[in-house]
Protein backbone atom coordinates (compact mmCIF):
# COMPACT_ATOMS: atom_id res chain seq x y z
CA UNK A 1 0.00 0.00 0.00
CA UNK A 2 3.65 2.33 -0.77
CA UNK A 3 2.56 3.30 -4.01
CA UNK A 4 0.39 6.73 -3.99
CA UNK A 5 -0.75 6.18 -7.33
CA UNK A 6 -2.49 2.76 -6.45
CA UNK A 7 -3.37 3.93 -2.87
CA UNK A 8 -6.95 5.42 -2.38
CA UNK A 9 -5.72 6.70 0.85
CA UNK A 10 -4.85 10.70 1.63
CA UNK A 11 -4.26 10.73 5.46
CA UNK A 12 -8.14 12.51 5.68
CA UNK A 13 -9.62 9.54 3.95
CA UNK A 14 -9.02 6.44 2.65
CA UNK A 15 -11.40 3.54 0.88
CA UNK A 16 -13.43 1.52 3.14
CA UNK A 17 -12.46 -1.39 1.76
CA UNK A 18 -8.47 0.08 2.96
CA UNK A 19 -9.87 -0.55 6.86
CA UNK A 20 -6.77 -2.03 8.94
CA UNK A 21 -4.98 -1.72 5.51
CA UNK A 22 -3.85 2.19 6.38
CA UNK A 23 -4.20 4.91 8.40
CA UNK A 24 -7.04 7.56 7.86
CA UNK A 25 -9.55 9.88 9.63
CA UNK A 26 -11.77 8.78 7.85
CA UNK A 27 -12.71 5.70 6.25
CA UNK A 28 -15.48 6.52 3.04
CA UNK A 29 -17.70 4.79 0.17
CA UNK A 30 -16.94 6.77 -3.23
CA UNK A 31 -19.09 8.63 -5.31
CA UNK A 32 -18.74 8.48 -8.75
CA UNK A 33 -18.23 11.40 -10.71
CA UNK A 34 -17.05 11.56 -14.72
CA UNK A 35 -14.61 13.91 -17.04
CA UNK A 36 -16.45 16.63 -18.75
CA UNK A 37 -13.19 18.25 -20.24
CA UNK A 38 -11.51 17.01 -23.38
CA UNK A 39 -8.75 16.06 -20.13
CA UNK A 40 -8.49 16.27 -16.54
CA UNK A 41 -4.96 16.54 -14.61
CA UNK A 42 -4.47 14.11 -12.38
CA UNK A 43 -2.25 15.45 -9.77
CA UNK A 44 0.32 13.90 -6.82
CA UNK A 45 -1.38 16.87 -4.94
CA UNK A 46 -3.89 20.03 -5.09
CA UNK A 47 -1.62 22.16 -7.67
CA UNK A 48 1.12 19.37 -7.48
CA UNK A 49 3.02 17.72 -10.14
CA UNK A 50 1.12 16.38 -12.97
CA UNK A 51 1.07 12.81 -13.32
CA UNK A 52 -1.62 11.44 -16.02
CA UNK A 53 -4.68 12.93 -17.52
CA UNK A 54 -8.25 11.15 -16.94
CA UNK A 55 -10.59 12.42 -20.47
CA UNK A 56 -13.93 13.27 -21.51
CA UNK A 57 -16.51 10.32 -20.09
CA UNK A 58 -13.81 9.01 -17.69
CA UNK A 59 -15.40 7.48 -14.45
CA UNK A 60 -13.74 8.31 -11.47
CA UNK A 61 -14.36 7.46 -7.85
CA UNK A 62 -14.26 10.40 -5.81
CA UNK A 63 -13.39 10.10 -1.71
CA UNK A 64 -13.17 13.32 -1.42
CA UNK A 65 -13.77 17.03 -2.24
CA UNK A 66 -11.78 19.86 -0.53
CA UNK A 67 -10.86 23.54 -1.56
CA UNK A 68 -11.81 22.85 -5.48
CA UNK A 69 -9.92 19.81 -5.99
CA UNK A 70 -11.41 16.17 -5.73
CA UNK A 71 -9.50 12.82 -4.41
CA UNK A 72 -10.15 10.89 -6.94
CA UNK A 73 -9.48 7.22 -8.40
CA UNK A 74 -9.65 6.53 -12.28
CA UNK A 75 -12.35 3.57 -12.70
CA UNK A 76 -10.57 2.51 -15.99
CA UNK A 77 -6.60 1.75 -14.12
CA UNK A 78 -7.26 2.48 -10.23
CA UNK A 79 -4.72 5.57 -10.78
CA UNK A 80 -4.94 8.03 -7.37
CA UNK A 81 -4.86 11.25 -7.05
CA UNK A 82 -6.24 15.02 -7.65
CA UNK A 83 -8.53 16.39 -10.31
CA UNK A 84 -9.76 19.71 -10.39
CA UNK A 85 -13.50 20.18 -9.58
CA UNK A 86 -14.36 22.08 -12.20
CA UNK A 87 -13.48 19.00 -14.66
CA UNK A 88 -16.35 17.02 -13.32
CA UNK A 89 -19.44 15.94 -13.65
CA UNK A 90 -22.57 13.52 -12.50
CA UNK A 91 -22.10 10.40 -14.40
CA UNK A 92 -23.72 8.62 -16.86
CA UNK A 93 -22.89 5.52 -18.03
CA UNK A 94 -20.97 5.37 -21.34
CA UNK A 95 -21.63 3.27 -24.41
CA UNK A 96 -19.32 4.33 -26.36
CA UNK A 97 -15.72 5.52 -27.01
CA UNK A 98 -14.11 7.72 -29.67
CA UNK A 99 -12.05 5.97 -32.31
CA UNK A 100 -10.44 9.12 -33.84
CA UNK A 101 -7.29 11.30 -32.56
CA UNK A 102 -10.09 14.03 -32.39
CA UNK A 103 -13.63 14.52 -32.74
CA UNK A 104 -16.12 17.13 -31.51
CA UNK A 105 -19.83 17.41 -30.14
CA UNK A 106 -21.72 19.36 -32.06
CA UNK A 107 -25.04 21.17 -31.09
CA UNK A 108 -28.36 19.81 -32.80
CA UNK A 109 -28.09 22.56 -35.40
CA UNK A 110 -25.35 20.50 -37.46
CA UNK A 111 -21.42 20.88 -38.10
CA UNK A 112 -21.89 24.13 -39.20
CA UNK A 113 -22.49 25.53 -36.09
CA UNK A 114 -19.58 25.58 -33.50
CA UNK A 115 -18.67 22.47 -31.64
CA UNK A 116 -19.61 22.40 -28.43
CA UNK A 117 -17.00 19.83 -26.86
CA UNK A 118 -14.10 18.85 -28.21
CA UNK A 119 -13.24 14.83 -27.89
CA UNK A 120 -9.85 12.76 -27.53
CA UNK A 121 -9.26 9.46 -28.59
CA UNK A 122 -10.90 7.08 -26.44
CA UNK A 123 -13.26 9.61 -24.86
CA UNK A 124 -16.51 7.78 -23.36
CA UNK A 125 -19.88 8.94 -24.18
CA UNK A 126 -23.38 8.09 -23.88
CA UNK A 127 -25.21 7.64 -27.25
CA UNK A 128 -28.71 7.77 -26.96
CA UNK A 129 -30.21 7.98 -30.28
CA UNK A 130 -29.56 9.83 -33.90
CA UNK A 131 -29.08 7.75 -37.51
CA UNK A 132 -26.79 6.11 -39.68
CA UNK A 133 -24.57 9.73 -39.73
CA UNK A 134 -24.98 11.23 -36.29
CA UNK A 135 -25.31 9.89 -33.00
CA UNK A 136 -27.20 11.66 -30.68
CA UNK A 137 -25.26 11.64 -27.42
CA UNK A 138 -25.90 12.97 -23.71
CA UNK A 139 -23.68 14.03 -20.39
CA UNK A 140 -23.75 16.40 -17.47
CA UNK A 141 -23.30 19.37 -19.38
CA UNK A 142 -25.84 19.16 -22.12
CA UNK A 143 -26.50 17.17 -25.30
CA UNK A 144 -25.65 17.24 -28.66
CA UNK A 145 -24.74 15.07 -31.96
CA UNK A 146 -21.17 13.24 -33.05
CA UNK A 147 -20.18 11.45 -36.18
CA UNK A 148 -21.58 8.41 -35.63
CA UNK A 149 -18.43 6.73 -37.78
CA UNK A 150 -16.07 8.66 -35.36
CA UNK A 151 -17.19 6.14 -32.51
CA UNK A 152 -17.27 2.79 -31.59
CA UNK A 153 -19.28 0.78 -29.27
CA UNK A 154 -17.49 -0.24 -26.06
CA UNK A 155 -18.48 -3.76 -26.84
CA UNK A 156 -16.50 -3.41 -30.40
CA UNK A 157 -12.90 -3.13 -29.53
CA UNK A 158 -9.90 -2.19 -32.18
CA UNK A 159 -8.15 -5.42 -31.87
CA UNK A 160 -4.81 -4.62 -32.96
CA UNK A 161 -2.81 -1.91 -30.58
CA UNK A 162 0.11 -1.29 -33.26
CA UNK A 163 -2.36 -0.07 -36.12
CA UNK A 164 -3.90 2.57 -33.09
CA UNK A 165 -0.76 3.80 -32.12
CA UNK A 166 -0.91 4.86 -35.83
CA UNK A 167 -2.92 7.71 -35.35
CA UNK A 168 -0.82 9.35 -32.80
CA UNK A 169 2.14 9.46 -35.43
CA UNK A 170 3.60 13.00 -35.32
CA UNK A 171 1.73 13.68 -31.93
CA UNK A 172 4.19 15.60 -29.91
CA UNK A 173 5.72 14.44 -26.96
CA UNK A 174 4.17 15.14 -23.69
CA UNK A 175 5.08 14.17 -19.94
CA UNK A 176 1.73 12.71 -19.02
CA UNK A 177 -0.11 13.28 -21.83
CA UNK A 178 -2.62 11.16 -22.86
CA UNK A 179 -4.31 12.59 -25.73
CA UNK A 180 -3.66 13.74 -29.38
CA UNK A 181 -2.47 17.13 -27.97
CA UNK A 182 0.31 15.88 -26.62
CA UNK A 183 0.94 12.16 -25.72
CA UNK A 184 4.08 10.38 -23.26
CA UNK A 185 5.21 7.08 -24.13
CA UNK A 186 3.18 5.03 -21.63
CA UNK A 187 0.05 7.38 -22.64
CA UNK A 188 0.57 5.90 -25.82
CA UNK A 189 0.44 2.38 -24.34
CA UNK A 190 -2.56 2.78 -22.52
CA UNK A 191 -4.49 4.02 -25.04
CA UNK A 192 -4.15 1.39 -27.90
CA UNK A 193 -3.99 -1.41 -25.13
CA UNK A 194 -7.66 -0.16 -23.76
CA UNK A 195 -9.10 0.62 -26.81
CA UNK A 196 -8.23 -3.14 -27.43
CA UNK A 197 -9.93 -4.29 -24.56
CA UNK A 198 -6.46 -4.71 -22.49
CA UNK A 199 -6.49 -3.84 -19.13
CA UNK A 200 -3.41 -1.55 -18.87
CA UNK A 201 -2.03 0.94 -15.98
CA UNK A 202 -1.04 4.18 -16.43
CA UNK A 203 2.32 4.26 -16.06
CA UNK A 204 5.64 2.49 -17.58
CA UNK A 205 6.86 1.14 -14.03
CA UNK A 206 3.37 -0.52 -13.53
CA UNK A 207 2.53 -1.47 -16.97
CA UNK A 208 6.38 -3.56 -17.09
CA UNK A 209 4.71 -5.09 -13.74
CA UNK A 210 1.50 -6.52 -15.24
CA UNK A 211 0.93 -5.56 -18.96
CA UNK A 212 0.88 -9.20 -21.01
CA UNK A 213 3.18 -11.82 -19.96
CA UNK A 214 7.02 -12.10 -19.68
CA UNK A 215 9.62 -13.04 -22.68
CA UNK A 216 13.12 -14.16 -21.80
CA UNK A 217 15.62 -12.03 -23.08
CA UNK A 218 16.24 -12.86 -26.90
CA UNK A 219 12.99 -14.14 -27.90
CA UNK A 220 11.54 -13.24 -31.05
CA UNK A 221 9.98 -10.19 -31.51
CA UNK A 222 5.95 -9.97 -32.64
CA UNK A 223 3.69 -7.28 -33.65
CA UNK A 224 1.82 -6.07 -30.40
CA UNK A 225 4.92 -6.76 -28.26
CA UNK A 226 5.98 -4.09 -25.81
CA UNK A 227 9.35 -3.07 -24.69
CA UNK A 228 10.66 -1.81 -21.98
CA UNK A 229 13.60 0.47 -20.54
CA UNK A 230 14.19 2.65 -17.38
CA UNK A 231 11.43 4.68 -17.73
CA UNK A 232 10.72 4.21 -21.36
CA UNK A 233 8.19 2.21 -23.14
CA UNK A 234 7.70 1.20 -26.69
CA UNK A 235 4.74 -0.75 -28.89
CA UNK A 236 6.65 -3.46 -31.39
CA UNK A 237 5.08 -3.17 -35.04
CA UNK A 238 7.45 -5.58 -36.72
CA UNK A 239 10.41 -7.52 -35.49
CA UNK A 240 12.08 -4.43 -37.15
CA UNK A 241 10.45 -1.81 -36.14
CA UNK A 242 8.49 0.03 -32.92
CA UNK A 243 6.32 3.10 -32.29
CA UNK A 244 7.03 5.42 -29.42
CA UNK A 245 6.44 8.49 -28.50
CA UNK A 246 10.07 9.68 -27.20
CA UNK A 247 11.06 13.02 -25.56
CA UNK A 248 14.28 12.31 -28.25
CA UNK A 249 12.62 14.74 -30.94
CA UNK A 250 9.49 15.70 -28.54
CA UNK A 251 7.33 13.07 -31.01
CA UNK A 252 5.54 10.17 -31.46
CA UNK A 253 7.28 8.12 -34.56
CA UNK A 254 8.24 4.92 -35.62
CA UNK A 255 11.70 4.06 -34.93
CA UNK A 256 14.00 0.84 -36.10
CA UNK A 257 13.93 -1.49 -33.02
CA UNK A 258 18.01 -2.20 -33.33
CA UNK A 259 19.05 1.81 -33.86
CA UNK A 260 16.41 2.54 -31.24
CA UNK A 261 17.95 0.10 -28.73
CA UNK A 262 21.46 1.14 -29.61
CA UNK A 263 20.90 5.26 -29.41
CA UNK A 264 18.68 4.71 -25.90
CA UNK A 265 21.87 2.98 -24.26
CA UNK A 266 24.45 5.05 -25.85
CA UNK A 267 22.39 8.07 -24.20
CA UNK A 268 22.42 6.84 -20.73
CA UNK A 269 18.89 5.42 -20.57
CA UNK A 270 20.71 1.34 -20.59
CA UNK A 271 19.90 -1.45 -21.83
CA UNK A 272 15.95 -3.12 -22.91
CA UNK A 273 14.73 -4.06 -19.82
CA UNK A 274 11.89 -6.61 -20.50
CA UNK A 275 10.04 -8.24 -22.98
CA UNK A 276 6.29 -8.30 -22.57
CA UNK A 277 3.95 -9.96 -24.94
CA UNK A 278 0.19 -8.73 -25.02
CA UNK A 279 -2.77 -11.61 -25.69
CA UNK A 280 -4.31 -9.85 -28.87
Amino acid sequence: MSDRRETPANGRVAAAELVGLVEADQFVVPTPAQVQDFAAGIHAAPNGPLDRHALFGDLLDVFERRDGWAFVRAQKDGYCGYARESALGDPMAPTHAVRHRVSHIYPDAGFKAPPLVRLPFGARLTVTGGDDKWAGVEWSGGGGIVPRDHLRALDDPMPDPAATALLFLGTPYLWAGNTADGIDCSGLVQACCLAADISCRGDSDQQSRTLGTVLPAGADLRRNDVLFWKGHVALVEDPETMIHATANGMTTLREDIAKAVRRIEAGGDGPVTMHRRLVV
